[in-house]
């Protein structure tokens, strides 16, 4: 009687310990495989007619818009908080680093000038100036006008710094005391207002006032002789004698040197030498002169004076002037150290304003769930592998060994049996 047979214990033994673990290492490890490729895969859902098969397309790229809302409300809410953003925009904007990013800009800018063939810079320069004055110096005026103290403290600042201390040098002496002999008070000018002086009734003004006025001898003199017909002769002197009238006139101012004492006054003149109250006057209607001049024709002025320039040609000498300084250049680092503390004190101030300004301006938020949807399911995969890559595979290599202990365990629990 044969109690086993030898080939059915072989079988037996096959079957009941080697396939279960064997099985289920194989169905642990491809079943985590599959179950990860479906979180991305089919990328598109799958349609039989009407019908979509389920599990199309895979878990992400059916909900990657609501995975896209998540991810950014996350960032939002725990890394790029206002607090966060404000942190990192201070160490960003430092002195030091603001300073190297300053330089570099204005390194940049003069090495652009200086570049510049086309002299792009110097017309760019010309417009900016021309718009100024023929537009936005005109409107700042006609604003200014309307104040009743337009420029008052600028204007006495003029005064008393200028003309308050204006003096005429030696050659302006001479030169305005030679227009004044020649223009003003020549021989002939001083004949003609001579001859106007004289009227009928001044020369009876003047020798009533003598009789009147005088005593001694002189009353004799006035009384008995008169000066009315000295004066009349005087005047029908210098109507029928003009040229001898002159060259007489010409002569009594070489006699009384008037030219030298006129010298002499104008180089001695000083508005300070004026009373107070002249000068508080004079200072008073200078300011109310330029005033009402400014207010009635001071817009025009401008636009007339911005017509007679040549802004191109003003622009180029500009530009070559900034192209050949030595002193822009080695004061390019003060000038940013400058600019990077003032930086520094206005965001100690206004940086958290700033940032919460700029939040909803950046829509940093609606950025990221952007790119995430325009991101393609297969390049959203692409790049979670290339992150956690191992992490994946050692959940597809973990479903392996949890199936081979499934296996193990239902092999030890037939052999029981």
């Amino acid at each position: 009687m044969i109690l086993f047979d030898t080939s059915s214990l072989d079988l037996f033994t096959i079957s009941s310990v080697i396939v279960p673990p064997l099985a289920g290492t194989i169905i642990g490890y491809f079943t985590n495989d599959i179950a990860i490729k479906m979180l991305f895969r089919p990328y598109k859902a799958i349609y039989i007619g009407k019908f979509r098969l389920p599990f199309t397309p895979g878990l992400i790229p059916r909900n990657q818009k609501r995975l896209a809302k998540k991810v950014s409300d996350t960032i939002m809410g725990s890394l790029l908080t206002p607090e966060e953003l404000q942190k990192l925009v201070g160490r960003l904007l430092k002195a030091e680093r603001a300073k190297i990013a300053i330089l570099w800009l204005l390194n940049l800018a003069i090495q652009q000038i200086k570049e510049d063939k086309q002299q792009k810079t110097a017309k760019i320069l010309s417009e900016i100036l021309r718009n100024l004055f023929n537009e936005s110096l005109p409107r700042l005026l006609e604003l200014l006008a309307r104040r009743q103290d337009l420029l008052e403290d600028q204007i006495n600042q003029i005064f008393d710094k200028i003309i308050l201390d204006f003096q005429f040098s030696d050659n302006q002496a001479n030169q305005f005391a030679d227009w004044l002999l020649e223009k003003v008070a020549s021989p002939n000018t001083l004949r003609e207002t001579l001859i106007e002086f004289l009227s009928e009734k001044n020369i009876q003004t003047i020798d009533e006032g003598i009789k009147e006025k005088t005593s001694g001898s002189y009353w004799f003199i006035a009384n008995f002789f008169g000066v009315s017909d000295t004066l009349l002769k005087l005047k029908n002197f210098c109507l029928e004698e003009k040229e001898v009238a002159n060259a007489r006139l010409e002569e009594l101012l070489l006699s009384l040197e008037i030219r030298n004492q006129l010298k002499e006054w104008l180089k001695n003149f000083s508005l300070r030498n004026l009373p107070v109250s002249t000068i508080k006057e004079l200072r008073k209607t200078n300011r109310e002169t330029i005033q009402k001049y400014i207010q009635k024709s001071g817009t025009r002025f401008i636009q007339d004076f911005g017509t007679t320039v040549n802004w191109e040609q003003l622009s180029i000498l500009i530009i070559n002037r900034i192209q050949n300084s030595t002193m822009l250049n080695t004061s390019l680092e003060t000038v940013s150290q400058e600019l990077a503390l003032v930086l520094e004190k206005y965001l100690e101030k206004n940086l958290e304003t700033i940032v919460l300004q700029t939040i909803p301006i950046m829509s940093i938020d609606q950025i990221i769930i952007d790119r995430i949807k325009a991101t393609s399911s297969k390049n959203l995969e692409i790049a979670v592998q290339g992150i956690v890559q191992n992490e994946l595979q050692a959940i597809v290599n973990l479903g392996g060994v949890l199936g081979f202990i499934v296996g193990v365990f239902q092999t030890f629990i037939i052999l029981l049996k």
